[in-house]
């Protein structure tokens, strides 16, 4: 029987808990299911906080433990069910799988449900694919979301994130006018997204010019602060989970309209994500790439809060 590694975690901690584990290939898949060798996976901050236990996740696989991380694969098909038709053997597939409860993408190969795949446009490759679809998804939903009109005033919170820095790419296409919180050494990133870059550390949002939208993809006090540059008909769309209801709650108090949410699986906005970076209408920033021995180092770069765009594994380095 062959077997491939996979990441796991046995308990809930710091980087120590990340454990490579051998699991047998399966040798029979559901009529559904699809097996693929997986090339590259995506290193998203999701997976950090459910490794140390701290979000809506880790509480409800507490009792499922050991667990596999891990969400956005990319690879090729090895074999399908009896019952698939829209997927062969040999192509090139991405997806967002086994999310929220499942996982399992940090792995050499995976048993995925045929629906949660994308085929690969030739013009995209396997790393740039796999750093998609949460990322992705999340900010497509997050302006969709928001209801967000041609021509008005967006402010990202983290623009130069996973998901930010394709959030702004996603608005200028509206087109909006995005204005993007970062570091001051993520200035130029941002604006080269064209976005106007804010310093977070220097900001103000009493004396920024009034917008008609927030993506917050920060929470916490920050998200709180960035109230006050809402105009009085403003929306604020909150991703991060645990601080949602508190800044719900601020915002509705101060009669703006408030939406938290998470992320969904649909491959019909997968498809044209992937479909947008083959034409080279969204570009996909990989900040660094690390064998999949090196899972440890890419979750202290992924919680270092430093991420310039988006990290990936490398399942077979």
């Amino acid at each position: 029987m062959s077997t491939y590694q996979q990441i796991v975690i046995s308990q809930f901690g710091g980087v120590d808990v990340l454990q490579c584990q051998l699991t047998e290939l399966p040798t029979v898949l559901e009529p559904h299911q699809v097996l693929v060798k997986v090339d590259y996976c995506a290193v998203n901050p999701i997976d950090a906080k459910i490794r140390q236990g701290s979000n809506f996740v880790a509480q409800q696989i507490q009792n499922a433990l050991p667990w596999g991380l891990g969400y956005d694969i990319a690879g090729k098909v090895v074999s399908v069910g009896s019952t698939i038709s829209a997927l062969k053997t040999g192509q090139r597939v991405a997806g967002l799988i086994g999310f929220p409860l499942q996982g399992g993408g940090y792995s050499q190969y995976c048993v995925v449900d045929w629906q949660a795949l994308s085929v690969l446009p030739e013009q995209v490759d396997l790393r740039q694919a796999a750093a998609v679809p949460l990322a992705g998804l999340t900010a497509m939903q997050a302006i969709e979301l928001a209801d967000i009109q041609p021509q008005e005033r967006v402010l990202v919170l983290a623009g130069s994130g996973g998901v930010g820095h394709l959030a702004l790419q996603l608005l200028k296409a509206l087109p909006c006018q995005v204005l993007a919180t970062g570091s001051s050494t993520n200035q130029a990133f941002i604006a080269s997204l064209g976005a106007e870059a804010i310093d977070y550390d220097k900001v103000d949002f009493v004396l920024l010019e009034p917008v008609d939208v927030i993506i917050d993809l920060v929470g916490g006090k920050t998200g709180l602060a960035a109230l006050a540059a809402l105009k009085p008909s403003g929306r604020i769309i909150t991703v991060p989970t645990v601080t949602q209801a508190e800044i719900i709650a601020q915002a509705q108090d101060l009669g703006f309209y408030a939406q938290g949410m998470v992320v969904q699986p649909d491959k019909i906005q997968q498809d044209m994500l992937l479909q947008l970076i083959a034409e080279k209408k969204l570009r996909v920033h990989i900040d660094q790439q690390f064998d999949f021995s090196s899972v440890a180092q890419a979750h202290q770069h992924i919680e270092s809060g430093r991420t310039r765009g988006k990290l990936v594994l490398a399942t077979m380095s």
